[in-house]
Order: C-alpha cells, then sequence, then structure tokens
C-alpha cells in the first residue's frame, strides 16, 4: 500500500504535537508516545524544528509501518501528517 499523498493545509488530523526547539531523537520518541495514544487510521500534526526531522520521520514510518502522508518546511519549521498503522 502505497502513502496517500495531501494537502497539508486541508488534511484534518486528530492530535497535535509540538516539537520545536527538540533535537534527535526527542522528535520521534514524542511522536511514537503520541502514536501509541491513538486509534488505528488516525493522523498525528508533528511542528519540528530539527533539520534532521524530515529524514528520521521517514525512517520512522518505515520502521514502524505508520504512513507518513506528507511533510512540508516554512520558515525553518517541518511540519508532519502521519497516519496510525
Amino acid at each position: 500500500m502505497s502513502d496517500i499523498i495531501c494537502d497539508i493545509e486541508t488534511m484534518e488530523f486528530t492530535k497535535d504535537l509540538d516539537a520545536r526547539g527538540l533535537n534527535c531523537p526527542l522528535p520521534i520518541l514524542k511522536a511514537k508516545k503520541a502514536l501509541a495514544e491513538m486509534e488505528s487510521g488516525e493522523v498525528l500534526r508533528i511542528v519540528a524544528t530539527d533539520s534532521g526531522s524530515v529524514r528520521d520521520f521517514q525512517a520512522f514510518a518505515k520502521q514502524t509501518g505508520n504512513a507518513l502522508l506528507s511533510h512540508t518546511q516554512q520558515d525553518g519549521e517541518f511540519t508532519f501528517l502521519m497516519r496510525r498503522k
């Protein structure tokens, strides 16, 4: 099954995670904890400032089976949408 690419501005999400100012591995660890508290199919939005977070969240999605729906970068902030498997 392939990931669904969506418009991050219009996509609805169930839970919001602010990981700004946190460095690796904290954004991933906080996302893992948040996803564990969610139901299958729900969407988590993560906002991070760590420049390595794009690579980290791509690897995290592959390792866990959670879908990385989209990611964007604006003004030094990275926004990710992940769907719980």
